[in-house]
């Protein structure tokens, strides 16, 4: 359940029109009234499990379990729209998405909640959603869905998404009007902020306009003065992935299992599975072909699959099986 590449038009649209207005979230109420009906226990947290939820890292962005979610998503929607922000620890874009979601709703002043949702821990929501890959956005108003999109928007669309949103339900969410009051009142005292850093918004600067020869090489110019700096690492990682998927042939998987021996077809059908969401399926194929080389071919093959590895979480069990299976390809 995951997207890595750039999002398509077609797909955010199509995704929007068949959540708007026709999510019955009946059924998470239901549960959480039997959670709650439950003889209470002393409180426990599950091997692996986060926080207690909502302490999403600020006032306007909570974490929201089913048990939780009709009171901290439907009951608050009747007031702000409540953005969704559906996720896994696993997904590299979501790691780009995320941070770019809470500093707009801290940025907000309450005129919309984000609530962020783990799929993996939380999957009754990803399926009431119907959601096929992640990050999926859903905006909750009134107790239901009124719009969606997929994929790791670039911020200057996510702004514009969630300034049509606000617009659009100013006039029947009365939390809205009333938090754009005390914004108002409160930018008579602003604060100074930090700056940004120059480096990261020319390398993202780049990485929106589709330009990745020059983020990729942005972004290698920070590692280079700070290599031990672990977002460039993981930001080059991405960038190098998404100038690949895009530009990756639609029979390149075909192709490869047809020529075993081929390497170039091997690496460019393991970008095309993990493209689809087809993890194992990539980092396997990259095995067997180290084991099947040897010398300049075979370091390709190692370094092609250990670039992979950094687009997602060094914990996910499919990242530490492969790696085992690696080190035994090589040693």
């Amino acid at each position: 359940m995951e997207t890595v590449t750039r999002p398509d038009p077609r797909k955010t649209a199509a995704l929007s029109a068949a959540l708007a207005g026709a999510v019955d979230l009946s059924a998470l109420k239901a549960r959480a009234d039997a959670a709650a009906r439950q003889p209470a226990g002393p409180a426990q947290s599950e091997p692996g499990a986060p926080a207690a939820a909502g302490g999403g890292g600020g006032e306007w962005v909570i974490d929201v379990t089913e048990a939780d979610f009709q009171a901290k998503v439907v009951e608050r929607s009747l007031q702000i729209p409540v953005v969704v922000d559906l996720w896994a620890t696993w997904c590299g874009p979501c790691k780009q998405l995320s941070p770019v979601l809470e500093r707009l709703a801290e940025a907000s002043g309450g005129t919309w909640l984000l609530a962020k949702v783990d799929v993996d821990t939380n999957p009754r929501i990803a399926q009431l959603f119907g959601v096929q890959s992640v990050p999926t956005v859903v905006a909750i108003a009134g107790g239901q869905p009124v719009d969606a999109f997929a994929g790791a928007l670039p911020e200057p669309q996510i702004r514009e998404w969630l300034t049509t949103l606000i617009d659009a339900l100013r006039d029947r969410l009365p939390g809205i009007a009333a938090a754009e009051a005390n914004r108002g009142a409160a930018a008579e005292q602003p604060e100074e902020e930090e700056p940004e850093d120059p480096r990261f918004v020319a390398a993202e600067e780049a990485f929106d306009q589709g330009d990745y020869a020059a983020a990729e090489a942005a972004y290698q110019e920070i590692l280079t003065a700070e290599p031990a700096n672990e977002m460039a690492k993981a930001a080059l990682a991405q960038v190098r992935f998404t100038a690949r998927a895009e530009s990756a042939d639609p029979s390149a998987i075909a192709k490869a299992d047809a020529t075993p021996d081929d390497l170039d077809a091997q690496l460019a059908a393991a970008d095309a599975e993990l493209a689809a969401s087809q993890v194992e399926e990539a980092f396997t194929r990259l095995i067997n072909a180290v084991r099947r080389t040897a010398g300049e071919d075979r370091d390709r093959a190692r370094k092609h699959l250990v670039d992979l590895f950094e687009l997602f979480d060094p914990a996910d069990d499919r990242v530490m099986k492969a790696r085992r299976n690696l080190a035994s390809a090589l040693f």
